[in-house]
């Protein structure tokens, strides 16, 4: 039975769905933040002071995000060029799937003690991994769901319902399962299934959570997305996927909008990632947060995600993609600048009260700031890409742009790593990342608002 056009569009659309819970409940604002309370208690008890043991944890938090991230780099331009070149991405999609079900269920045994601190630490990469991995094929489907024109909106819709996801899994999350330091929920409940808060049961379940979401939203995209059978009626070998990867690489050259584009964004997109995987640690470790305010803050973020990926498509339409990349950029230099410049104690310059709420005010503004700017960063960079490619070889196109996503996305960690061991302070541990936003923003001066598309007309 052929599947309709609007049902592979919705499809494909569940899988962002499906993952957002891994990205706004584990990475930023639940396990991530509890991660890093359970290592800094765990490194103050074998005799770091408090400082120290604050730095130790994000520092290690930072190195598995740069394993991954170099783990990455390595395998993603090879896996790209089998999406590009290969119709059988299906099977890849599920079996990195697998692995990346079987991660989140893990996480569920990163106990208050911090015992098997490290092995949770690689469990959790491992399946930030395999999601990252799979995104790489689901993206390469995306030329296939439309015209030029729709590509943008189908793209900017997908990332928007993606962060309603987010939301919605945040939600369930705070009401029913996550214990704040009284032992209850948001509803001043016990977390449900008789979990225990003193073992941070509720907390913990984000792992199994994350997992059976996961299994239950992604039916649609496995009954409605199905391998293109008239694409690479061949099976490729490594040499045919290298050998395209190469001509692809050496056509960017030749390409100038494009390849400061893919180089800026490269960029930009590190300092992005890194911004979300150490915010909710910042507000753990700086602002001493428990997981009831990160959880509130993840919502107020969210939330701003996909109302202003929407209205980012909207002037998109209006104004073209590069005016709305260059305002969220700014946006998030401007956010930067306040987490490096802000404690409990302080902010700048100014000695602030003690007990004041300004700080707590200021962030959760700031949690806005992150979440709208950084969904209509994602997806006006993925409507600036469509101006960029050549009608003949979206897929390419596409393929190398996902790649390009994950070639440095080891760099802002270990800056940030970097920066924090040798500074001892986790705010000081944030300004490359001001840094590679400027970058960044510097490299789009040489981009073509209109892409190069008029080049192939000439």
């Amino acid at each position: 039975m052929e599947i309709s056009k609007k049902k592979k569009i919705w499809g494909w659309m569940t899988f962002d769905w499906a993952t957002q819970p891994f990205y706004t409940l584990g990475l930023t604002f639940i396990f991530g933040p509890y991660f890093a309370a359970v290592a800094a208690k765990y490194y103050l008890g074998i005799g770091l002071d408090a400082a120290a043991a604050d730095a130790q944890a994000q520092s290690i938090w930072g190195l598995g995000q740069t394993l991954s991230g170099l783990l990455i780099a390595f395998t993603a331009p090879v896996l790209g060029a089998f999406a590009d070149t290969s119709g059988r991405k299906m099977p890849w999609i599920l079996f990195f799937l697998v692995i990346y079900v079987v991660a989140s269920a893990m996480l569920w045994g990163l106990t208050p003690d911090g015992a098997n601190l490290l092995w949770m630490l690689f469990i959790f990469y491992v399946g930030f991994f395999a999601a990252e991995s799979a995104l790489n094929f689901v993206n390469a489907i995306l030329p296939s769901l439309g015209n030029e024109k729709e590509i943008g909106r189908i793209s900017g819709s997908g990332a928007a319902f993606g962060y309603w996801g987010g939301v919605v899994s945040l939600f369930i999350m705070l009401l029913f399962f996550a214990e704040g330091d009284t032992g209850v929920t948001f509803l001043g409940i016990q977390p449900l299934f008789g979990l225990d808060p003193e073992l941070r049961e509720g907390t913990r379940f984000v792992g199994p959570f994350i997992a059976i979401w996961f299994i239950i939203f992604m039916v649609p995209f496995f009954m409605w997305v199905r391998d293109d059978p008239k694409v690479a009626s061949e099976r490729p070998t490594m040499r045919t996927a290298l050998a395209n990867l190469w001509a692809t690489l050496q056509s960017v050259y030749k390409r100038k909008s494009l390849m400061n584009f893919l180089i800026g964004s490269m960029v930009y997109r590190d300092a992005l990632n890194a911004l979300y995987a150490f915010g909710g640690v910042y507000a753990a470790l700086v602002l001493d947060w428990h997981t009831m305010q990160i959880g509130i803050f993840g919502i107020i973020a969210a939330i701003a995600a996909a109302v202003v990926t929407w209205i980012g498509g909207l002037c998109d339409q209006k104004y073209g993609p590069k005016p709305v990349i260059t305002v969220a950029i700014l946006t998030l230099i401007a956010v930067c600048t306040i987490i490096v410049g802000m404690n409990r104690d302080h902010l700048f310059m100014m000695t602030l009260p003690e007990g004041s709420s300004l700080p707590d005010t200021i962030f959760y503004i700031c949690g806005a700031a992150i979440g709208g700017a950084g969904g209509a960063l994602y997806s006006a960079s993925r409507s600036l890409m469509v101006r960029h490619t050549h009608p003949e070889r979206p897929a390419e196109a596409f393929g190398l742009f996902a790649l390009t996503g994950k070639a440095t996305a080891f760099l802002a960690p270990a800056l940030i790593t970097l920066f924090t061991v040798i500074s001892g302070n986790t705010q000081i541990g944030f300004i490359p990342v001001i840094i590679l936003f400027l970058i960044g923003l510097i490299m789009l001066r040489w981009v073509n608002k209109d892409g190069d598309r008029a080049e192939w007309s000439a």
